[in-house]
């Protein structure tokens, strides 16, 4: 099975993330660094994220991780990237009044609004937080024994639009229609919290640390 590096720029769910892959994959080597040949000599990297975007974006960028990112997935390794982890992977947030993402996928961050209602009139709370229905709109090996619109755990205010409805895996409905879940080649990327998500967000997890980067056919190794 390998390596998988969790990118630590010390911002995040980074110890509960390593926690949930040892507890999917005991047999797996899962090291939480900033080191950036530990992260490119990995088998597998997650991104993953908690807090504003321009605190973090900050640090990726000071810590030089941002390269090391794009090296990551420009050499096919499988990458997964996790609620923060997701939106930096875009090119532009509405969060802090503006900030620029690594600009790996194609799309923007924007903020639910205030009001934010549902489809009876309802007004809704922000952030999104708690448990929701993930839909899955294409296969994808990550989905594999997931079953079609399984709960998950989310806690944010904004939310992705992705630029190419291609890349979008999966929706969530929270007063708009949410790019849940995206993915392109070797990167997968989500908006909720797969270690904090039971049994289905664990099961992707597992599917992750076995999946060898390639979209579909589903490749497992």
């Amino acid at each position: 099975m390998g390596s998988v590096a969790v990118i630590d720029y010390g911002m995040g769910n980074l110890h509960s993330v390593a926690n949930a892959l040892r507890r999917v994959a005991p047999e797996v080597e899962v090291r939480v660094t900033a080191d950036p040949q530990a992260i490119e000599s990995a088998d597998r990297v997650i991104l993953p994220g908690v807090g504003a975007i321009r605190d973090c974006m900050a640090e990726i960028r000071r810590l030089g991780l941002d390269d090391v990112t794009r090296r990551v997935v420009e050499a096919g390794t499988p990458f997964l990237g996790v609620c923060v982890g997701l939106q930096a992977l875009m090119e532009h947030s509405e969060e802090n009044g503006g900030v620029e993402g690594l600009g790996i996928l194609p799309g923007q961050v924007r903020f639910f609004g205030e009001p934010l209602l549902d489809a009876q009139g309802e007004r809704l709370k922000v952030p999104h937080m708690g448990w929701n229905q993930l839909h899955q709109t294409r296969p994808h090996p990550l989905w594999r024994d997931i079953e079609q619109d399984a709960r998950f755990y989310f806690v944010h205010s904004y939310y992705v639009t992705a630029a190419d409805a291609a890349l979008v895996a999966g929706t969530a409905e929270y007063g708009v229609t949410l790019h849940a879940a995206l993915a392109r080649d070797n990167v997968f990327a989500v908006q909720c919290h797969p270690e904090k998500s039971s049994d289905a967000g664990l099961t992707l997890l597992r599917n992750f640390v076995q999946w060898d980067g390639r979209a579909w056919p589903p490749q497992f190794v």
